[in-house]
Order: C-alpha cells, then sequence, then structure tokens
C-alpha cells in the first residue's frame, strides 16, 4: 500500500502577477509558492518611514529613483518577486517583463530586519539578491539595536561588510556617494516600546 502526499498548488509567474494585482494584501512569490507578508511592528514601520524620507534626501539630486516597499522586485534567476522595505535605481527604471508592478534593476536594497525574517534576509534572500547584475549594494536594518550593515559589492563573488552601531555613527551607501546618519535611521523610536 502507497500513500500520495498532497503536492502544493504550484503558481506560474503569469498566475501569481494577475493574483498579486487583485489581491488586497501583499504576498511574495518563490519559484511556484506564494507567501503571504504580515503587517510590521510600530519600530519596523517608523525605520521604514525614516529610510524613505533619507533616500529621498540622498537621491534627490541625483539620476535615481527610490522605491518603498509597495514596489515588487523580480529576481529572475530565482522566480521570484520580493518587496524590499526600499530600493534605488539609479539610471533607467526596467520594469518586470509584461508588467509595471515589479522593477529588475536595484542599485540599492534596504531590508529592516525582523525576528521572524532576519536569517531568511541574510541566507537565501541575500543569495537571490546576488544575482542581480545591477545591484551594488545591500543593506540590513536592525530593529532591536541602532546597527546598520552594508554589503557592498566588489566584484562577482567578493562584498565588502562594513558595519556602524549607535546612534551617533554614520554608514556609507557607496553607490550614491554618500554617508547616511544612524540617527536619522532612528529619529523617534522609542526603545522602550516592542
Amino acid at each position: 500500500m502507497t500513500s500520495a502526499l498532497a503536492e502544493k498548488p504550484v503558481l506560474t509567474r503569469e498566475d501569481y502577477l494577475e493574483m498579486e494585482a487583485a489581491a488586497e494584501y501583499k504576498s511574495e512569490y518563490y519559484d511556484g509558492e506564494v507567501f503571504a507578508m504580515t503587517g510590521g511592528t510600530l519600530r519596523h514601520s517608523i525605520i521604514c518611514f525614516n529610510i524613505n524620507a533619507v533616500i529621498w534626501s540622498a537621491v534627490r539630486d541625483k539620476p535615481c529613483t527610490g522605491f518603498e516597499s509597495n514596489m515588487k522586485l523580480e529576481v529572475a534567476s530565482a522566480n521570484a518577486f520580493m518587496y524590499p522595505d526600499a530600493m534605488v535605481v539609479c539610471g533607467p527604471v526596467v520594469p518586470a517583463e509584461n508588467t509595471t508592478h515589479a522593477i529588475v534593476n536595484p542599485v540599492v536594497i534596504i531590508e529592516v530586519l525582523s525576528p521572524s525574517t532576519e536569517s531568511f534576509d541574510r541566507g537565501k534572500k541575500f543569495t537571490y539578491y546576488q544575482t542581480i547584475k545591477s545591484l551594488r549594494e545591500y543593506i540590513l536594518v536592525s530593529q532591536e539595536e541602532p546597527r546598520v550593515e552594508t554589503f557592498f559589492r566588489q566584484d562577482a563573488s567578493h562584498w565588502l561588510y562594513t558595519v556602524a552601531k549607535g546612534l551617533d555613527a554614520v554608514i556609507p551607501v557607496q553607490s550614491l556617494e554618500r554617508e547616511l546618519k544612524l540617527s536619522d535611521i532612528y529619529l523617534k523610536v522609542d526603545w522602550e516600546q516592542g
């Protein structure tokens, strides 16, 4: 006697894009599987808002465009669509094939770490992001303490790691030729509140 395991339904890229366009809630797509996204914490939301303000200031006089977490990123090599917390494209914005709801060519990707997704953001997601030819910088922002980490692409297989800690610190964003103050990124964050 054999038992058959129920197979998960696999969505195509086109099915996902159609479903996501009509959905009330955001979901990410990884090689045929869809994962619902949960809402962020109070701290996460404040940090993301601050990051968008800081990025806007950094790119306003440059030929770059910033995107917040409502813009999807397609990582074609991984057959995936994700919603980074922030992205920057320098030069022309290239939309994903057959949709204006996703882009494919960020220079900078920023993720605000959450306890439930931190290992994925540092591991598999970063592996996916490394396949994006345009990507030069990956930035991880803690919401547990004032701490920002950057990975700057040196060549195809080497990334320069930099960490800044404390509200008086600054972190270089080499792709934008700017230093970002952690005091701006963490403005109005109440460390006593979860």
